[in-house]
C-alpha cells in the first residue's frame, strides 16, 4: 500500500486535514531532545543556580507552553484541547542532557506535534538561558518516542521497545 502525505492535496497544494467526521478518542505523544554541553555548563544546570535562574523550570515552563502555541507555530497543526502537558529531565552521562515532553488530549487528531514543539523549545530554552557560559551547545535528536491513540493506533520507536 503507497502512502500518502495527507497535508497535500490532489492538486500538490498544501491543506489542512479535515478531521471533521472522525472521533475523538485519547491520545497522547512522547517526545525527546538532547542537548549536549560542556560538564561545566551541565554542573551549572544541575546545581539550578544561574545568573539567570533555575534553568531547567524555565525551560519546563517554556516547553509547557510551547505545546499550547503548537498551531501558531506550524501551519497545518489543528487546535487541540489540551489535557495534559508534562516536561521532565534526565542525564545521559556528565553533559548530555535529555529532555522528555508527552502531550495529552481526547480530540479528534494526534498530539505528535505538540509533544515535539515542547521538547524542542525546553531544548532551545536551555541553550538561551546557557549561552554566554557555552555558546558551542548542540541541540540533537529531537524525535517521537511513542504515540498513541485514533486510527492508526500506537506507535513505539523500535530501540523504545527493545528496552521494555
Amino acid at each position: 500500500m503507497r502512502r500518502r502525505l495527507t497535508h497535500v492535496g490532489a492538486d500538490g497544494s498544501a491543506r489542512m486535514v479535515d478531521v471533521g467526521a472522525k472521533p475523538a478518542t485519547h491520545r497522547s505523544a512522547l517526545a525527546e531532545a538532547l542537548v549536549r554541553m560542556k560538564p561545566a555548563t551541565a554542573r551549572t544546570v544541575r546545581s539550578g543556580a544561574s545568573r539567570k535562574g533555575d534553568v531547567l523550570q524555565v525551560a519546563r515552563l517554556a516547553g509547557i507552553g510551547a505545546a499550547k502555541q503548537t498551531p501558531a507555530l506550524i501551519p497545518l497543526c489543528h487546535t487541540i484541547a489540551l489535557t495534559k502537558v508534562g516536561v521532565d529531565f534526565s542525564w545521559k552521562g556528565a553533559s548530555t542532557l535529555r529532555i522528555e515532553a508527552r502531550a495529552e488530549a481526547v480530540d479528534r487528531t494526534g498530539v505528535e506535534m505538540e509533544a515535539l514543539t515542547a521538547a524542542a523549545v525546553a531544548a532551545l530554552t536551555v541553550y538561551d538561558m546557557c549561552k554566554a557560559i557555552d555558546r558551542g551547545m548542540e541541540i540533537g535528536t529531537i524525535r517521537l518516542l511513542v504515540k498513541s491513540g485514533g486510527k492508526s493506533g500506537t506507535y513505539m520507536r523500535s530501540e523504545r521497545r527493545k528496552r521494555k
